[in-house]
């Protein structure tokens, strides 16, 4: 090979890792920050697919809410982030606080939010969303066992997801597991923090379980913190104290 064609190819290869780019194949990969989840993911979460993460209850809704948006921080790419959510889901799970979003670094400029009336609805909103390339990342969130939401539902939208290149969350409130063809499912429940100095609140922290995983092994269990000014989880240890989650509105 040519020394211009070598150093060309070796530029290339440079800046497919910087933009996140498994250059071996596959798809393109963001990482979270904490080493050990990307590193059993083989990098991260694949770009350009759909992933579920569930909470058991209402009690949960804060952090399965602030674990989608630290998660969503992490796709978005300075490209808007558009969260779908059913009537029932906010008043299940509470209104999204725009100052509790603040302060984990999601900006107001960056979030289009829209509120849907069922379930149907919530579908319909987000097979069309998936295929809007312009978006950073699609948050859908539903409450409970909605029958749209069915295999063939999760289906579409990975074939949208795919063809756009759009990463898609689909979170479940308060829902059991069911058939999917989602990459990746997760349990998310909240973990007490690490408190700062004079006993403040520290940062926010979550139990995780990968419940699920298409190309390969599953059932792995993580504590992790997230890092505002990285933008990053990382781990958390385990014999923090107690301290606080993404804060919910009244009512």
């Amino acid at each position: 090979m040519p020394e211009s064609s070598a150093s060309l190819s070796r530029l290339r290869r440079r800046v497919a890792r910087i933009e996140g780019v498994r250059v071996s194949g596959g798809p393109a990969r963001f990482a979270t920050g904490h080493a050990a989840i990307d590193a059993w993911l083989g990098g991260g979460l694949a770009r350009g697919r759909l992933h579920e993460v569930m909470a058991d209850d209402s009690e949960d809704a804060g952090s399965l809410s602030g674990f989608a948006a630290m998660l969503a921080l992490r796709i978005h790419a300075r490209k808007p982030l558009l969260w779908l959510r059913t009537e029932a889901a906010e008043r299940r799970a509470g209104k999204l606080y725009a100052s509790g979003l603040g302060e984990i670094g999601l900006h107001g400029g960056d979030l289009i939010l829209g509120l849907l009336g069922d379930d149907a609805a919530l579908l319909k909103a987000a097979n069309d969303a998936a295929r809007c390339a312009g978006l950073g990342a699609l948050v859908i969130e539903s409450w409970g066992e909605p029958k749209p939401l069915d295999l063939t539902a999760t289906r579409r939208l990975m074939l949208a997801a795919e063809a756009s290149g759009v990463t898609v969350l689909l979170l479940k409130g308060g829902a059991r597991e069911s058939p999917s063809v989602a990459d990746t499912r997760w349990r998310v429940t909240p973990a007490p923090s690490i408190a700062l100095a004079a006993e403040a609140p520290g940062p926010p922290a979550f139990d995780l379980e990968l419940l699920r995983r298409r190309a390969g092994p599953a059932g792995r269990r993580w504590r992790v913190e997230w890092n505002r000014d990285r933008r990053a989880f990382q781990p958390c240890d385990s014999q923090a104290l107690s301290g606080a989650v993404l804060p919910l509105a009244a009512g």
